[in-house]
């Protein structure tokens, strides 16, 4: 009987895997982000938008959920300046999203969990292309 090592991985249960934790991620922005429209509108929110409503503690609360994206990124190995970048993107929603009022608006507006999963998915899809040799 042979016994592959613990530390092989098989590149397809890790592609599997990755497929499967991006669309994890999809969900969770887009429930943050764009889950529900505004009656009569193409204008989308999610519950960033609702917990904005509760100045400082409900942005607080959604920008800890936020860094579940960006933790999710760095085990998927994105370097260090996209996950700054990233964080910029969270620290930038929550600190104008704790504005009473016009901080609705903004979240509403800024969609910083999708624009964060429109950058992993862009990094994820350059590491995949495939450099032919000339």
């Amino acid at each position: 009987m042979s016994m592959a090592s613990p530390y092989a991985r098989r590149p397809r249960a890790e592609s599997v895997d990755r497929l499967e934790r991006l669309d994890r991620l999809r969900r969770l922005a887009r429930l943050l982000d764009n889950r529900w429209t505004i009656p009569g509108t193409r204008i989308g929110f999610g519950l960033d938008g609702i917990a904005s409503l509760v100045p400082v503690a409900g942005d607080t609360l959604t920008a800890l959920v936020s860094l579940h994206i960006l933790d999710q990124a760095r085990r998927m190995g994105v370097p260090k300046r996209l996950i700054a970048r990233m964080l910029g993107n969270v620290l930038f929603d929550w600190a104008a999203g704790s504005i009473p009022v016009i901080g609705t608006v903004f979240d509403v507006a800024f969609k910083s969990n999708l624009r964060n999963l429109r950058l992993l998915e862009q990094h994820l899809e350059e590491g995949m292309r495939v450099v032919t040799p000339r």
